[in-house]
């Protein structure tokens, strides 16, 4: 499906430039990138079964029912997008807080771990359609 791969390919795209900023210190841009990553690839796996949602809530809340509890994929990868969310947040929004370097390279290594399972997924349903 032309959507997913487009989809997939930009979470690919915004991985890149999270870790471009954050090898310069900016660590909310980083926080935002990572969650777009996978936001992305949320989007992307909820249209193997003809979900969207029309806010970030409503997507976050999809995969949790359809994907995490549902054992489709582990539950921390719905923590780790909610925690994303919120780091995204933080980083965009916030005032007088802002995304640490830990933080930031946290949400790296989690938003590489879900888009590449993510990806895996996509691989094999795309194989089997």
């Amino acid at each position: 499906m032309k959507e997913i791969d487009v989809l997939s390919a930009k979470a690919q795209t915004f991985i890149r430039s999270a870790e471009q900023v954050l090898s310069i210190g900016d660590y909310d841009s980083c926080a935002s990138r990572c969650y777009y990553a996978m936001f992305l690839m949320t989007e992307a796996v909820l249209l193997t079964k003809e979900l969207s949602a029309s806010t970030h809530r409503g997507v976050i809340s999809l995969f949790g029912e359809h994907f995490a509890r549902t054992g489709i994929f582990e539950a921390d990868m719905g923590t780790a997008l909610n925690y994303a969310y919120k780091k995204r947040l933080v980083g965009d929004y916030g005032m007088g807080a802002s995304v640490t370097q830990e933080e930031a390279e946290g949400l790296l290594v989690a938003a590489r771990d879900f888009v590449g399972k993510v990806k895996d997924y996509l691989d094999r349903w795309a194989e089997q359609t």
